[in-house]
């Protein structure tokens, strides 16, 4: 048995952080139902991580009957991720006074990049977008260069799956003591927000310079916070922030007390930055791991996406699996008496619709009366 075994979360289609946040709590052991349309893609090519775990069902909801059969699914369902624009559920005849009126325990979780509420709420938008009107964008690069797009980690995953999966727990606990459910607004701008709190806090307190980047502790300005290139084009990184941690630093690579004895003196960080670079410089990155790998200098050899689940420590840890052969993360947290899964790899386009919808008490001849009319798809 994992955490979430025995609730179920109805997952309707989208893209990016919301399936992340169906994958996380299906991991955790939640029956999570995707609904499909009827045409999509192959779930099996779009989403072949983000769908693993979760079964694949297929409903026009543009028919009544088909609509109709979502809110029956609704209402034993402990669980709605909406990743619409704001006001599309309500349009569709599913939105949060519906379901809620039928099921008052739902959590009724909706994913957007600006929320459900403000003047960009039904504009477009992605992950740049979000973390630039947080400073998160602006925060990360060079000096005097433009900002490095950071993946689409600030918005859409951190700030978006992982907050939707806290969202969803939280609402969860509440509606087991209360018996009533709730609206959970989850928006990727606050997200990004959120996860610039420690570097919001230090600019106020004058320990962040915001008018330029890759100046600062921890945006790659201090020399003893960075990667560095390698003798056969390899990087390292290394993060030795803590003085006892830095003297180990020192001491390994035969640092100058002289050149480096003032670690905080940001006047002189280019310079030792310059001197660094120049002496990792004449090692390869597997005689730099030889070096200093374990120690608490706090270093570490930067590792390609390819490389990262063949690396020792990984293997060990297991902190990847392989899911029909396809490499990916493993299950996260780790937890003690109810560890999570993944039950399977993402299904095909409508594999579970007859089963789910027979699950849940339609009869025979309904589901072949919603077949006949197209209200469901079954994949054959």
């Amino acid at each position: 048995m994992s955490a979430l075994t025995g609730y179920k979360v109805i997952e309707l289609a989208g893209i990016g952080p919301a399936p992340m946040g169906g994958m996380i709590l299906a991991d955790m052991g939640a029956e999570v139902i995707r609904i499909e349309r009827p045409g999509a893609g192959d779930q099996t090519v779009l989403e072949p991580i983000s769908g693993r775990g979760k079964k694949s069902v297929v409903v026009n909801l543009k028919s009544a009957e088909g609509l109709e059969t979502l809110l029956r699914l609704l209402d034993s369902a402990d669980v709605l991720i909406d990743p619409y624009r704001p006001g599309v559920c309500e349009k569709l005849g599913i939105g949060p006074d519906i379901c809620l009126a039928r099921n008052p325990k739902l959590v009724f979780a909706r994913m957007t990049g600006w929320g459900q509420t403000g003047p960009l709420a039904k504009s477009a938008g992605h992950d740049i977008n979000y973390i630039a009107l947080t400073g998160a964008l602006h925060a990360v690069g060079r000096p005097g260069e433009k900002p490095a797009v950071p993946l689409n980690l600030f918005g859409d995953m951190g700030g978006g799956g992982m907050l939707l999966v806290n969202g969803v727990l939280a609402a969860l606990l509440s509606a087991g003591r209360s018996g009533h459910g709730q609206v959970v607004d989850v928006a990727m701008v606050d997200g990004a927000a959120q996860l610039m709190w420690m570097m919001q806090g230090l600019q106020q307190q004058g320990l962040w310079n915001d008018n330029d980047r890759g100046v600062n502790l921890l945006d790659g300005g201090a020399h003893f916070y960075d990667s560095y290139a390698c003798a056969d084009g390899q990087y390292v990184c290394i993060g030795s922030i803590e003085p006892q941690f830095y003297a180990l630093l020192c001491q390994v690579m035969d640092l100058s007390a002289e050149d480096f004895a003032d670690q905080h003196n940001q006047a002189e960080w280019p310079k030792m930055n310059a001197k660094l670079t120049e002496i990792f410089a004449t090692k390869t990155r597997d005689e730099w791991c030889v070096l200093m790998e374990g120690s608490d200098i706090c270093f570490a050899p930067v590792l390609k996406m390819s490389e990262a689940p063949h690396y020792p420590a990984n293997k060990t840890r297991d902190v990847y699996i392989e899911v029909d052969g396809m490499v990916q993360a493993a299950p996260a947290p780790r937890f003690s008496a109810t560890p999570s899964q993944v039950k399977h790899a993402t299904r095909a386009l409508g594999a579970d619709t007859v089963s789910i919808l027979s699950e849940s008490g339609f009869e025979e001849s309904e589901i072949l009366a919603l077949l006949n009319n197209g209200a469901i798809v079954q994949r054959t």
